[in-house]
């Protein structure tokens, strides 16, 4: 049976990823240091995924267990395994990076020269190529030679809504019936695998892209506006007409960029548009805006969801009148349990909304979107 090793077992690692991965026949080992997550892996080994949607349903996993990700069990594991995936935040892919540095070193003791494929299933740009980079920062140049020839780091896009979870059963998970995993055909090592839900991708950077500036981008923004109109829910702020009628602008917006930088089709582009839009109004999922709108610090960076569709459309000089407002918004995000927007206010409130602007975003001054930004920055004051 093949082994698959799902690094975060929260809602997308064990309601998406892992889920697949069960349900195609793999043994799934889920990693994390959670404590009582894993220790109910291993007592129950399997859990019910909730499809919230117009067409509702439930999956039962099973053939599942769990491992404390910074344990030595964790190497000896990755040293027999044939998969590992990811599903816990681009931040903390350097973290994870030293624990599977030891799982390789572990595969090498152990003479295990089999394929094996590293896969992050994170909201970002090449996330798993620079996971590659983290990992082998902790390897000597043996070390690396033997990951070069034997372990694959195959970026993805993936795409499904999991909201917070609300089971009596811990492990219980939910998620919206839609679901893309594209995987670049490029990078896998050995033989491809067959996983329904699952498909290889030859031009990978259109998938990501595709996705960042459009459901990302618009999540984001839904969820930046909404929070200062003081909705809880994504449903609730894109049933605000305000807040609606901008989401559907800005991602129609990037979305024209995108047909302008990879050549889609604009007719399938504009229904992909709408596909996306519908998705937000899903009246089964209670997706909170706060856990939306979480690290807006990492949503400003120029390659992310924010800025990136803007300066793509910008670039072609396209309208941009309503990407605009998913940085602005940004820079008004209050949630004090966040880190990052904690930081990001702080900053603000000492050096100025510009200053911050520069320096998250990367943007200049003198670029006129700087400036237009601040424009919409301060008119939200007043939301």
């Amino acid at each position: 049976m093949k082994q698959a090793i799902q690094i975060g077992a929260g809602n997308i690692g064990r309601g998406f990823i892992g889920a697949l991965l069960a349900q195609a026949g793999w043994h799934v080992t889920f990693a994390d240091v959670v404590e009582p997550i894993i220790e109910a892996l291993n007592k129950d080994h399997r859990y019910t995924v909730h499809i919230l949607d117009r067409e509702p349903g439930e999956l039962m996993i099973e053939n599942v267990s769990g491992v404390i990700s910074t344990s030595p069990e964790f190497a000896r594991q990755v040293a027999q395994c044939d998969l590992i995936t990811t599903a816990v935040g681009p931040n903390v892919l350097p973290i994870i990076a030293k624990s599977i540095a030891g799982g390789i070193q572990a595969r090498i003791q152990a003479g295990n020269t089999q394929p094996m494929n590293v896969v992050c299933c994170e909201n970002g740009l090449r996330t798993t190529t620079r996971l590659k980079n983290e990992v082998i920062k902790h390897l000597n140049e043996e070390e690396a030679a033997f990951l070069e020839a034997n372990i694959g780091f195959a970026d993805c896009a993936v795409d499904r809504i999991c909201p917070k979870p609300n089971f009596e059963n811990i492990l219980d998970a939910a998620v919206e019936r839609y679901c893309e995993w594209d995987v670049e055909r490029a990078a896998w090592k050995g033989e491809q695998i067959e996983i329904p839900g699952m498909t290889y991708a030859d031009d990978l950077m259109a998938y990501l892209e595709r996705k960042l500036f459009t459901l990302n981008s618009g999540h984001a923004i839904c969820a930046y506006l909404g929070s200062l109109k003081g909705c809880k829910t994504i449903l609730e702020s894109i049933q605000d007409p305000a807040v609606g009628k901008i989401v559907h602008a800005a991602i129609r917006e990037s979305g024209e960029g995108l047909i302008k930088e990879f050549g889609f089709d604009p007719d399938v582009h504009h229904a992909y548009v709408e596909k996306i839009f519908a998705r937000y109004q899903n009246p089964f999922l209670e997706d909170e805006v706060l856990r939306v709108g979480r690290e807006p610090i990492r949503k400003l960076e120029a390659g992310d969801r924010l800025i990136k569709p803007l300066t793509t459309a910008a670039a072609y000089g396209l309208p941009v009148d309503h990407l605009l407002f998913g940085a602005a918004a940004a820079l008004r995000f209050d949630c004090p349990d966040d880190k990052q927007s904690v930081e990001l206010l702080d900053k603000i409130k000492r050096e100025g909304a510009a200053a911050a602007l520069e320096a998250y975003s990367g943007l200049k001054p003198e670029n006129p979107l700087f400036g237009r930004i601040l424009d919409i920055y301060r008119a939200l004051a007043v939301v």
